[in-house]
Parts: structure tokens; sequence; C-alpha cells
């Protein structure tokens, strides 16, 4: 046994370093071009090689379990149509001892994953914000934190409590002067245009509520002027921000202890949030951790369904193992992202979804082992 093991473990390493580094080549095919337009615009080399090295963790936590499904449904495929598990089998070698040395594997390689996704991808995530942003080339939509008071505008404190894209909602405008605050603004949504050549951002606000102060006595609420408005448009300075403001930390900066405390105190790291967006903060934080767990645990999982599949289909070449694996890695991606378009409600608890995919491929493959063996 000592020797198949030896056998089956390396004949599945070298095929997983090699489909690893080729998937890992695919995916930073679009950064190469990202790579030339930073070179055009006068980034040195040896910034521009830190900025994609500090990415290669998060590629790795997604492309470590997709390499590894495939390799395993290629290498089982093969091994049953050259007869290597039929001969296997008729030397008294069950399923589970051929798969023994492929699921200790997995297990290894989930604890990589879960390394990646708990620590080391979240320390490069946010290392590359605070390097794109000295270099202002950060989106300055992220610059748009939700939850919080954004202070670093000239003459303008904004929260908003909820962004998608380019759409705001519950939006809290209070613009001041060095003497007093001038005017209060609450809309219900908003619109943003971003200008890149002027660093200017444009707001068109919807559904506005105006409180303007008298100049002369901005602190007497009787003397201020209530207006009611479909539409406020706003403009907002970022030049300033984009070089000076602390960088905030978003749910994928944190490591998993911070996410986890962040679950459990929201109001504490998040003293500026509202009341109603509470629990949609908790939910989303909630479902990056699931995130991360499922993915760290999914190379264990698609280990357990992928060695049964590939020995049912019985086919070599490797179009069709690459297929079943694009369908799987697809519908398993596809739970997280229903789980993210899901933390606006929170009583139908998205966190549980990434787990789904997870635990179903699990009990799939043990069920198939169980009934090949």
């Amino acid at each position: 046994m000592r020797v198949l093991n030896r056998y089956l473990l390396g004949d599945f390493l070298k095929s997983f370093l090699i489909t690893l580094a080729v998937l890992t080549f695919v995916m930073y095919i679009g950064a190469v071009v990202k790579a030339i337009d930073y070179m055009a615009r006068g980034i040195s080399g040896p910034l521009i090689l830190k900025i994609f090295a500090l990415n290669i963790p998060f590629t790795l936590s997604f492309v470590i379990p997709m390499s590894l499904l495939t390799t395993v449904l290629l290498h089982f495929g093969r091994l049953s149509v050259d007869g290597e598990i039929t001969a296997l089998k008729a030397c008294g070698v069950s399923l589970w001892q051929m798969a023994a040395p492929i699921l200790f594997g997995a297990i290894l390689l989930s604890g990589i994953c879960l390394y990646l996704n708990a620590t080391l991808s979240p320390l490069s995530h946010f290392a590359r914000r605070k390097m794109l942003r000295e270099l202002g080339e950060e989106d300055p939509l992220a610059l748009l934190d939700e939850g919080r008071f954004i202070s670093n505008f000239p003459g303008v404190k904004l929260y908003i409590g909820k962004r998608s894209g380019a759409v705001l909602e519950d939006i809290i405008l209070i613009q001041f002067d060095q003497e007093a605050t001038r005017a209060e603004v609450r809309a219900r949504a908003g619109q943003v245009t971003y200008h890149p050549e002027t660093r200017v951002m444009d707001i068109l606000l919807e559904g506005v509520r105006l409180t303007e102060y008298d100049k002369d006595d901005p602190t007497d609420l009787a003397k201020a002027r209530r207006l009611i408005a479909e539409s406020y448009p706003t403009t907002l300075d970022l030049r300033e921000m984009l070089t000076k403001s602390k960088i905030n930390k978003k749910p994928k900066d944190m490591v998993f202890t911070e996410l986890i405390h962040a679950i459990q105190s929201i109001r504490q790291v998040f003293p500026d949030i509202q009341e109603k967006n509470v629990a949609r903060m908790r939910s989303k934080m909630a479902v990056e951790a699931s995130k991360r767990l499922a993915l760290a645990l999914s190379c264990f999982s698609f280990a357990l369904i992928s060695i049964p599949l590939g020995i049912r289909s019985h086919r070599k070449e490797s179009s069709i193992g690459i297929g079943m694996a694009l369908v799987l890695f697809f519908l398993f991606y596809l739970f997280i992202i229903l789980a993210d378009a899901l933390v606006d409600f929170p009583q139908w608890r998205p966190d549980l979804l990434p787990w789904i995919p997870a635990l179903g491929c699990q009990a799939i493959g043990f069920a198939l082992l169980h009934k090949n063996r």
C-alpha cells in the first residue's frame, strides 16, 4: 500500500502543480494588460510587480480549489479508462484505499486555503489598496464606505447607508464651513458619476429633504428653512481624499478574527451606522466569513465528489474533465453570488448559502464512493 499511495499521490501532485500554474496564468492575462497601462502612466516596474504580487493570495484562494477539482477528475478518469481501477480492485484494494492519499492531499490544501482566506488574502488586499491609494489608482467608488461618516471631503461630511456600484441609498450630507453647519441634506437614493480627469464626483440625490440653517444664527432651528425636492445635485472634490484620507478596512480587508469581532460588535466597529442598517451590515460580514470558510472547505468537497465522477465518466480526454470541473465550480460559485446578492435580506440567512454546495458535494461524494466501493 505504501508503494501504491506514493504512486497515486505523486502522480496527482505533478498534475495538480501543472494545472495550478496554467490556471493562475489564465487568471493573470487581464492583469498583464493592466500592467501595461500602469507602465504607460510612468509607474515603475518593481512597483507594478509588487502590486500584482499582493493579488496572488486572493487569486490562489479560487485557483487552488479549481485546480484540485480538475486534477482529480482527470486523474481518476485516466485510472478508470486504463483499467487500473479494475486491476486494483481485483487485487483487493478498495476504492476508499485508492482515494485516501488524494483526500489527505485535499485536506492539506484546505488548510492552506483556510490560511489564505482567513489571514494572508485580506492582509494582501488591504496592502494593495493602500498602494493603489498612494498612486491615485484606487477605484473612487471604493472610497465611499458604508455605515460611517466620511469626513475627508472639503466642507462636507457624507454618510451612506448602502452602496451598490454607482447607486447609493440612505444618504446624509452635511455642509459646513469653519464657523458652523450650514445645511443638512437627507436623500433616499443617489447616482454617482466620477470624472477622472478632474477627480471630481457628481452625485444626483433623489427624494431629498433639505434643512438650510440661518447664516447669522445657525444654532437656532426655528430660523432654519426646510425644503423637499425630487432631486438635488451636489459635487465632491476627491483630490484631497485620494491623497490624505485614512483608509478604513472593508470586510474583504479584515482578517478572520477581525471579521468575527465586527459581526459581534457591529456598533463598535461602525459607530456612525444607522439602526436600520445594522442587520444588513452584520449579514454582509457574516456572508464574507461563510464564503472564506466554504471556499477553504471546497478543496475537500471537490475531491470527494470528483473521485467517483472521474471514475464513472470513463473518459481519458482532458476536455471532458475540464468541462465537468467548470460546471461544478460554476454551480459552487453561483451560491456565493446569490449570498452576496441577498445581503439586503438578512432574515433569509444568506450566510448559509455558501455552505449548501460545500456540504452537498461532500454528501453526494460520500454516497457515490460508498456505492462504487
